[in-house]
């Protein structure tokens, strides 16, 4: 079975194959401009723009950048984000897809902009988590070299099916494809995401043998798990709401530590699997050499649109949950996320290599 890249991809062909190896190849054939050119280039642009008055912030559109496509669950929030945003500034935010890469496309682009904070980037926690740890000559760490302006929500992993499958609840599925061992299709986004490693989880902890699919984007995923040709889906909730709603895709449980009060019929993974949660989240940065001023501004601003009741109430009917933080809390709360998902980081690794 091929995915939508025309590559095969399942349990027995991972390591050694193009499956990962063509795509760091890729990654670092993107990434030949140096850190230390990149970074000089950003100092330089930073200069520039030191002057700033940051109470004149923006003066113009702010271009906010997102390594999803169109209808993928942080593009959903980013476009409600952007909205709310552009009615307090008064300038029009807009959100710009720019997938590739596991990131690194989008990160590149940022990088290398002016550093005025007319462009942004909303920061998917696979670009912490995943892009240092699996490809060590990556030249830009978002962490460190980005500037923080604030965490912006989070969401647990949806694993759904189609409903056609037939199942009803995570155990069943897990009977059903250790049945048909090899047989079942799973939708688990970019390679490198969040949605990938929790597809990588659940198939290790599960003992599990099915097909790990790679999309761009959900609404590609959602066509495929419709046409019939996928079984499983891994996602948020927003991305698959209307598929859901039109009962075409069956939720089965949610990657939390317990059911979410809003969705109190949904399972948590871990009453089957203990321990498991997988989470998405989403914080927004600015390219490297922004000056503090205006970072601090876009941070207040960034919290005060979070406080609105109509963003927050929003963001729970789509599944995400807002955790308003400080620039020093993020890069804390950022640290904290490198350390639980390195395991599973280690064992994806292995394929890799």
């Amino acid at each position: 079975m091929s995915g939508p890249d025309g590559i095969r991809h399942s349990a027995s062909n991972r390591a050694g194959t193009p499956v990962f190896d063509g795509l760091w190849t890729r990654v670092n054939a993107l990434m030949a401009l140096t850190r230390r050119s990149l970074l000089a280039g950003g100092g330089a642009m930073a200069l520039a723009a030191g002057g700033a008055n940051a109470q004149s912030f923006p003066s113009g559109p702010v271009k906010i950048v997102v390594a999803v496509g169109p209808g993928s669950s942080p593009d959903v929030i980013l476009r409600v984000l952007a909205e709310h945003l552009t009615r307090l500034w008064g300038q029009q935010a807009i959100v710009f897809n720019q997938p590739g890469g596991a990131g690194a496309v989008a990160i590149r682009s940022v990088a290398s902009t002016v550093p005025d904070g007319h462009t942004l980037y909303l920061a998917l926690a696979s670009n912490f988590i995943a892009l240092a740890e699996l490809q060590t000559n990556f030249p830009v760490d978002v962490v460190r070299d980005f500037v923080p302006i604030g965490y912006v929500g989070e969401h647990p992993m949806v694993v759904a099916a189609s409903a056609e499958l037939g199942v009803n609840t995570l155990p069943e599925l897990i009977a059903l494809a250790k049945r048909r061992k090899g047989e079942l299709n799973v939708a688990a986004g970019n390679r490198g995401s969040i949605l990938h490693l929790t597809g990588e989880w659940l198939r290790n902890a599960a003992g599990i043998d099915v097909t790990l699919l790679h999309y761009p984007a959900a609404s590609q995923a959602i066509a495929d798990v419709l046409g019939g040709r996928v079984q499983v889906m891994i996602d948020a909730i927003s991305s698959m709401r209307g598929a859901i709603d039109g009962g075409k895709i069956k939720p089965l449980a949610v990657a939390a530590t317990k059911r979410l009060y809003n969705f109190p019929d949904l399972p948590a993974v871990a009453e089957t699997i203990p321990g498991f949660e997988a989470m998405g989240w989403f914080a927004l940065m600015a390219p490297p050499g922004t000056p503090a001023p205006i970072a601090q501004k876009i941070s207040d601003d960034l919290r005060t649109v979070l406080a609105r009741p109509e963003l927050e109430q929003r963001f729970k009917d789509l599944g995400t949950y807002i955790r308003p933080t400080t620039p020093a809390e993020l890069t804390a709360f950022i640290r904290d996320q490198q350390r639980i998902w390195r395991p599973v980081i280690a064992e994806t690794a292995k394929a890799i290599k």
